[in-house]
């Protein structure tokens, strides 16, 4: 393959061929970027008008299972519906290409990105991206403005631009943008909880434990909130790179830009007759329903208003009369809130719509919430599992299966918009709004040893039930006594602006995202940001512009999270709520909790309904159930084998000296039987006058040695080494 064209970025090269495969295209770029290879295309149907305001721009993202040598998985051997990913990707491309196309383009526009070949260290999402701007600019449609991708990564406290999966993946943050030259159009951001290793003396466990016996290693993660003034300071470093990468890439293709066709765009003559009657006639009857369209989306105040007119004046078109009504109430709407300061629903610009938590409405799920703000209504259902239960998938990028253990689904039926339509599987609308709360959520997690499952189902819906969603999810979890690092919430901002004057909205509604010319949507705790979502209408967004937003999120998301704290202190927990309990025994009486052939343990699981897990070297045990008494019984059950016979202790006095034989080596000592089959531990530091620093080195397993009863700890033994 011949290529045309090489761009340099920061830590990634790419490589296009222009003009070689897909030539009936009305563009196409062969991608290479290390081992991975795309193809995107871009074809039009110049023919096909779908009038209205709507561009019906279609993005397909397709992964083929050769790009990484495997086979599809399931029973038909050939790709059929879309992964999670893909869709998601697709849904990326769409909304960072589509503020590109100006008002009144209404065809039928299929932009398509396929991977051949993939490199496990490369970001698909970016290099698809960038291959589908890349189509575009060089195509014969009169759009020659560049846009690409930059990815964030922090890793050891140290930006990354343009990551490989390797570094992402300990990464405190994910932050991916998409902008042209001049102007941010897209963002997508995560920050990535951190695995803390705490050390813990066994006696803090359980104080019957001596402390000599060692130290435990407890895995819990750390919320890295990220803060409103690094975000911004990191979106500025990540606008430069942006800049820099569209200046070279307009550069480098702007040679081998096709001539454009004519670009009809759609627009309806005669409308300004009708908009003039309007205003003149209608302007408070279109108030009102301004005012009814702002409690609901379905609202069909509208239309009555056209039929009156139509009544009136039947000579007139009727989609004239339509354009002419949504194009009035769409001014009145923007005019009301930059000139008077006054939304669609009364309330001024930064005012929150009342908030209802009801959790554990159902009896029997493990954690449940019913969140109500405004018009928008979630139910969020928690399921807890455990290891068996998670998801578990492939990508290109990994060679290995993949398990998920934190899962949110949503869904968005129609009723909740009073549509009626049939439930089916899930659109791109309903995974991107699950995934965004998942990253939302999934950073606050203390220790995530269990599957979780986090079901929305959106119940009504008048602006951002993706917050709703977030917010009802995090009380759903606190609800079934799952511990959260932080109190997160959701907020969804949207603004309307004319030239240099703006106005900046907190709680939209759906009129608001409709006729504003913004969707921002910032999750996080009082302290800082954990995910966020940003979609321009038209235009970019100045730094300036997105802090003032970001600042009044802030304000939004901390009145809503005092509302979640009042309502998590009247939390009931469910009795059917699943739960675990994690002890310590001496890990030298395993041995006998499992029994000859694991009949000691099958009949403790049978007996109190559990399951365990058990650590041999550490004596760590974890009993998981459905029953919590059931849970409490098996632990009983086991410590009472692992201290039987414990009572022989007696037989020795602190100051004895007594012949043993060294039974096992660990880390911070060695167990030592002593005669009538007890054993007691010597610690690494009772072991000479000198440091040890290898226990081996000075004593090994069948040893017999002389030892000193130091210290008795309930049924446990300290030794120390004899003098001789």
């Amino acid at each position: 393959m011949d290529y045309n064209i090489l761009i340099d970025l920061d830590n990634r090269n790419e490589e296009y061929a222009l003009g070689i495969v897909a030539k009936q295209a009305n563009g196409s770029v062969w991608l290479k970027s290390g081992k991975t290879v795309m193809l995107a295309t871009v074809v039009i149907d110049e023919n096909d008008f779908a009038g209205g305001e709507f561009l019906p721009l279609t993005v397909q993202y397709i992964e083929k299972a050769y790009a990484a040598g495997k086979f599809p998985g399931g029973y038909i051997k050939r790709e059929s519906k879309p992964s999670d990913f893909e869709a998601l990707t697709s849904r990326l491309i769409d909304r960072s290409l589509r503020p590109l196309f100006p008002k009144g383009f209404t065809n039928t526009i299929q932009i398509t990105v396929m991977v051949f070949s993939a490199d496990a260290e490369s970001d698909l999402q970016s290099l698809a991206l960038n291959a589908a701007s890349a189509a575009l600019f060089v195509s014969d449609i009169d759009i020659k403005t560049s846009v690409t991708a930059c990815r964030v990564a922090k890793v050891d406290g140290v930006l990354v631009m343009n990551p490989s999966m390797s570094q992402l993946a300990e990464s405190t943050l994910d932050l991916f943008v998409a902008g042209s030259r001049d102007d941010l159009l897209m963002i997508e951001m995560k920050v990535q909880g951190s695995v803390e290793i705490e050390l813990l003396t066994t006696a803090m466990i359980d104080p019957m434990i001596d402390p000599a016996m060692g130290v435990d290693t407890i895995e819990s993660y750390k919320s890295n909130i990220l803060g409103e003034e690094e975000f911004i300071e990191i979106l500025s470093s990540a606008q430069r790179s942006l800049t820099n990468a569209n200046e070279a890439y307009e550069s480098a293709f702007e040679p081998f830009a096709k001539e454009p066709i004519p670009m009809e765009l759609h627009r309806v003559d005669g409308t300004d007759v009708i908009e003039a009657y309007i205003i003149e006639n209608y302007s408070e009857m279109i108030r009102d329903a301004i005012s009814q369209m702002a409690k609901s989306e379905r609202s069909n105040a509208l239309r009555v208003i056209r039929k009156t007119i139509l009544d009136t004046h039947s000579e007139w078109d009727k989609e004239h009369v339509k354009m002419a009504l949504v194009s009035v109430k769409t001014a009145m709407v923007r005019q009301s809130i930059l000139e008077e300061g006054v939304r669609a629903d009364g309330r001024t610009l930064t005012e929150i719509r009342p908030i209802d938590i009801k959790t554990n409405v159902l009896p029997s799920a493990h954690g449940s919430c019913l969140f109500t703000r405004g018009q928008t209504q979630a139910l969020v259902v928690l399921t807890l599992g455990g290891d068996k239960d998670a998801q578990l998938f492939e990508t290109l990028n990994d060679s290995s299966q993949q398990s998920e253990r934190f899962m949110v689904h949503y869904n968005f039926p129609g009723f909740s918009v009073g549509e009626a339509s049939p439930m089916g599987a899930p659109k791109r609308r309903e995974l991107g709004h699950g995934n965004l709360a998942k990253r939302a959520l999934e950073c606050t997690l203390e220790s995530p040893s269990n599957t979780i499952r986090l079901v929305s189902e959106i119940l009504e819906s008048n602006g951002s039930s993706s917050m709703a969603t977030v917010c009802g999810g995090y009380m759903a979890m606190r609800a079934g006594d799952i511990a959260l690092t932080d109190t997160v919430a959701g907020i969804a901002m949207g603004m309307v602006s004319e030239g240099e004057n703006y106005a900046i909205l907190s709680d939209i509604t759906g009129l608001e995202d409709h006729d504003g010319d913004l969707d921002f949507k910032v999750t996080g705790s009082k302290e800082g940001i954990s995910a966020l979502q940003m979609d321009i209408k038209l235009g970019g967004i100045s730094l300036e512009v997105l802090q003032k937003a970001l600042y009044q999120a802030r304000e939004g998301r901390a009145h809503i999270i005092d509302i979640m704290v009042e309502a998590e202190k009247e939390i009931s927990l469910s009795a059917d709520l699943p739960s675990n309990d994690i002890f310590h025994i001496d890990p030298s009486r395993v041995g006998e909790i499992i029994g000859q052939a694991g009949k000691t343990i099958r009949d403790i699981i049978e007996r109190f309904e559990v399951a365990i897990d058990i650590d041999r070297k550490g004596g760590k045990v974890k009993v998981s159930g459905t029953n919590r008494d059931g849970i409490q019984a098996a632990r009983k059950h086991i410590e009472g084998i692992a201290t039987k016979e414990r009572e022989a202790v007696v037989e020795y006095q602190v100051g004895d000296l007594v012949d043993g034989k060294v039974k096992r080596i660990v880390d911070f000592g060695a167990f030592i039987e002593l005669p009538g089959g007890i054993d007691g531990l010597l610690h690494i530091s009772k072991i000479s006058d000198e440091h040890v620093k290898n226990i081996a080195d000075v004593i090994s397993i069948g040893d017999d040695i002389k030892v000193e009863i130091l210290e008795f700890k309930g049924s446990k033994i300290s030794l120390g080494r004899a003098k001789s």
